[in-house]
């Protein structure tokens, strides 16, 4: 919460227009009146009067001083600058009811059509949130109805009503399904917009080009116009009067027309002297090949982030620095803004990756395998326009088919889960992901790590339902079958060879991939000549692959004297567009260096669905099967139910929120607060948790009287987090029924745990039999919140089986979590044993799920048991820590990251 009069620097943010553009919001401040006077003395008398009721000149000393002079708590206003200048203003008053305030806004006339109303109101609400404001008012004249706009199209439930001239709006700002939407929708089409423009320009100058021969700066420009970019290139170089042919600038303001996209090849040292020409020229994006940014240190950090920040206050997006270039196949466009010899042949795949040799490894990757592109991003350090801002584009872009991602570093996870969990709805996406990624950084790359377990990172990519690989080459085994193919509709196989040994062996590995080999024909017969074994292989496989039951082919083959790779390659691509379902080759045990299997063969043009004609074919066939069963996984996910997000009944998320707002002032800076039971238990109760209350004793005598008041059979167990759980090592006795066993039982307990020590003992009622079970829930500074589930004692203590999600989760989030450990069998009927009461334990995990998505300051909450009886849960005992709280990078206002 923003401390009374304090200045909150953390809701300053950085942020992207309706346009495409940016700007930057923050707070305003006493030093903005100047300005301000300025914003409202360039407002048309109509502006001033839908603002004010009224028409005045110039705002008065007092009204300045009202208006600039805030306490970031019951006032709070916010301001929208380019460069200097305050583009927009809006603000809250707190009225008499303490959970309301009036809002309102003023949009300078040169920026309104740009989204910055909704900006606004979005930063507003989640301040106002902070502060304990609950409903937003408004009085707006009838005829201002691009403000009445602003809030009908915000998401939220507006009732209003007309009273003495005005109309009066007011709405709850608490986020809604439908509110989140609208924000959501709104920052993908500005988003998409930014990178489209960064894509498709219709200038481009290149800052450093140079007339040397290898240079950056030259092969930049020459590349750009041996590509046949359509649009205007420009070349700057203050040392040159002509390079590569055309007249050279020696600024970028004497270009004669404005410049969409520099191109920015120049030592590091003169980059930010170079950006700071071009905002004042009215550049719109940068793309910075240069080096010598976060890739040198915290030296070179500070000057990536002062670069950063000026690009975003000027309305620049920046890609890079250190960045490989940006291409664009589109006919309409050929842009080969990149150090790549020449533009890629057009194609359906988008490309993004960081640093510039993954860049180049994934281009070569491409080319080797005849694969198209639609345009590739090569962020560099990623300082700006990231993957998340990628996938914004390629969600509406209809050249690309599928998107490939290669993450060295990942900066906004929850941003991401978001993006992809919708773009992969419609398109494939394949991430490509070292085991490391998330746990340590490469050079350049100035985000947070995880401290999530291991797992957690991998678990929110399958969530996200992105196509998960760990290398280049196994991203582009994946794509050629992606572009390519028609996307099976199940996983049975048909699996032909020449070989019976060969055949068998890829049915087996088939199974072992979780496919099923609904035919299986290792007797096809290729050295009977061209003109025989061609049609003897196409009706084979097409009668085949005729069968419903049957969702793919995969036909792997030993070298057949008389026919070529190509010659088969053709006759199973027009088996794939007679059966409508695709194929993958491998090609085994050819011994010519010259010859070509991997890749797309006989590839040329697109087929009439937008695929990239050709024939996926591999070198190995465990590499065929292993890219199909990744497509195959992926289509199951995009046709299943993803399940519904949805608030448990009787969860009081605000009641929780009071709670540990009250529980703050104990929290001592990074240290973390652990909450007594009777807290622990009060936290939980907000969302329907109950625990089974325990009672602390020292003599039996008060033991005894703890079981009188909870009810007999009881319970008795140390307190010690180690044993409290280890019936073996006696630290749990149970199903006590009278006091004399009572007494007898903590002398014996005493006894048996004498060697580890003295600890204290509780009380606790006796829980109905059931399956123990644990939920362990953290705040990570790179995932957010983190839900980890297993089945408690030896599987996760010994074997590490825990299942992971990443809140927000779906019902059949939750469902897929309950099933995932490896020990979840014992749940369902194990051994004969009655099933437990599965239905309760979602119900109780999704109610935990909430609870932490909801309150980033709960550091830790451990349920640990959880007996899961055949007709319900029992909490038996539950650890919550608080710390600080973290603000998460995926809030519900729109904001670019660092």
């Amino acid at each position: 919460m923003a401390e009374q009069g304090h200045y909150p620097e953390y809701w300053e943010a950085d942020v992207v227009l309706r346009d495409g553009g940016t700007g930057h919001l923050r707070p305003v401040s006493p030093a903005d009146a100047q300005a301000l006077q300025e914003f409202h003395m360039k407002q048309s008398q109509s502006s001033i009067y839908l603002r004010f009721f009224t028409y005045k000149a110039k705002l008065s000393n007092k009204e300045l001083e009202r208006f600039t002079n805030v306490d970031y708590r019951d006032r709070v206003a916010f301001v929208i600058t380019i460069g200097s200048e305050i583009i927009g203003i809006g603000r809250y008053d707190r009225l008499d009811d303490p959970t309301e305030a009036e809002v309102a806004f003023n949009i300078a006339d040169g920026h309104q059509g740009r989204g910055l109303g909704s900006i606004l109101l979005e930063h507003l609400a989640a301040a106002a949130r902070e502060n304990g404001i609950r409903r937003f008012s408004a009085e707006v004249l009838p005829e201002n109805r691009k403000m009445i706009g602003v809030f009908a199209d915000a998401g939220y439930e507006v009732r209003r009503h007309f009273d003495d001239g005005v109309i009066a709006l007011d709405f709850n700002i608490d986020p809604t399904d439908k509110s989140r939407a609208v924000m959501e929708s709104r920052e993908h089409r500005a988003e998409a917009r930014s990178v489209a423009d960064l894509l498709s320009p219709s200038s481009v100058a290149v800052i450093g080009a140079s007339r040397e021969w290898g240079t950056v700066g030259y092969q930049l420009l020459e590349h750009i116009v041996e590509g046949g970019f359509t649009g205007s290139v420009y070349a700057v170089n203050p040392e040159a009067f002509e390079v590569a042919g055309m007249v050279s600038y020696a600024r970028i303001g004497d270009i004669p027309e404005p410049v969409q996209l520099a191109i920015i090849a120049v030592p590091y040292d003169q980059v930010l002297a170079v950006a700071e020409e071009c905002a004042r020229a009215g550049v719109k994006g940068l793309l910075v090949a240069s080096a010598g940014f976060a890739d040198d240190g915290e030296r070179g950090l500070a000057r990536q982030r002062r670069l950063v920040r000026h690009a975003r206050a000027n309305g620049m997006r920046v890609v890079g620095p250190a960045s490989l270039g940006l291409i664009n196949t589109r006919p309409g466009v050929c842009l080969n803004a990149s150090m790549a010899p020449a533009l890629p042949v057009p194609g359906g795949l988008g490309l993004f990756s960081q640093s510039a040799a993954i860049g180049v490894l994934l281009y070569a990757a491409a080319q080797r395998r005849n694969l198209g592109l639609s345009s590739t991003i090569s962020a560099g350090n990623r300082a700006d326009v990231s993957g998340n801002d990628a996938m914004q584009y390629w969600e509406d872009d209809t050249d690309t088919k599928v998107v490939g991602l290669y993450l060295e570093s990942v900066g906004n996870p929850r941003k991401f889960s978001r993006i992809a969990r919708r773009l992969a709805t419609s398109k494939p996406v394949i991430v490509a992901k070292s085991d490391v990624t998330g746990l340590q950084l490469p050079p350049g790359h100035a985000v947070r790590t995880t401290q999530a377990p291991p797992g957690a990172l991998d678990a929110m990519l399958r969530q996200s339902g992105v196509i998960r690989v760990s290398t280049n080459e196994q991203l582009m085994d994946v794509a050629q079958i992606a572009v390519s193919q028609p996307l099976p509709t199940g996983p049975s196989l048909a699996v032909f060879s020449n070989s019976t040994a060969l055949g068998r062996v890829v049915a087996d590995a088939a199974v072992g991939l979780r496919l099923e080999v609904g035919s299986l024909q290792t007797d096809l017969v290729l050295d009977a000549g061209l003109s025989v074994a061609l049609p003897l292989l196409r009706a084979a496989v097409t009668k085949a692959l005729a069968d419903d039951a049957v969702h793919a082919g995969v036909v792997t083959l030993l070298p057949a004297p008389g026919l070529t790779v190509e010659q088969i390659a053709a006759c199973l691509q027009e088996c794939v567009a007679e059966t409508g379902k695709p194929i993958v080759a491998a090609f085994t045990g050819i011994m010519d260096p010259g010859a070509h299997v991997e890749g797309l063969l006989t590839s040329g043009g697109r087929e009439d669905d937008g695929r990239q004609s050709g024939l996926p074919c591999f070198a190995s066939p465990g590499a065929a099967v292993t890219a199909l069963a990744s497509v195959v996984r992926y289509t199951e996910w995009a046709a299943r139910d993803h399940g519904h997000f949805t608030e448990p009944a009787g969860a009081d998320p605000d009641g929780a929120r009071k709670f540990l707002e009250e529980l703050h002032p104990r929290v001592q800076g990074d240290s973390l607060l652990r909450l007594s039971p009777a807290e622990t238990e009060r936290l939980l109760g907000f969302y329907g948790v109950p625990l089974l209350r325990s009672i602390a004793f020292a003599t039996a005598d008060e033991a005894v009287a703890a079981a009188d008041e909870l009810g007999w059979p009881v319970v008795i167990k140390t307190m010690d987090e180690h044993l409290r759980h280890r019936l073996d090592l006696g630290g749990v006795r149970l199903n006590i029924s009278t006091p004399e066993e009572l007494r007898s039982n903590i002398a014996q307990m005493k006894q048996a745990l004498e060697p580890y020590g003295s600890f204290e003992m509780e009380v606790q009622s006796m829980a109905p039999a059931g399956q123990g079970c644990t939920v362990r829930a953290i705040e990570d500074p790179l995932l957010g919140p983190v839900l980890s589930f297993g089945l408690a004692g030896d599987a996760v203590n010994l074997l590490d089986d825990w299942a992971h999600g990443i809140p927000p989760l779906t019902d059949t989030d939750v469902a897929e979590l309950v099933r995932a450990p490896r020990a979840a069998g014992k749940l369902f009927g194990y051994q004969g044993l009655p099933k437990a009461d599965v239905p309760a334990l979602e119900d109780l995990i999704s109610r935990l799920a909430l609870l932490k998505d909801e309150h980033p300051e709960i550091a830790l909450l451990e349920i640990n048991p959880v007996l899961v009886s055949t007709a319900g849960v029992t909490v038996l005992s539950a650890d919550i820590r608080m710390g600080n709280p973290q603000r998460r990078t995926d809030s519900a206002r729109r904001a670019m990251r660092d």
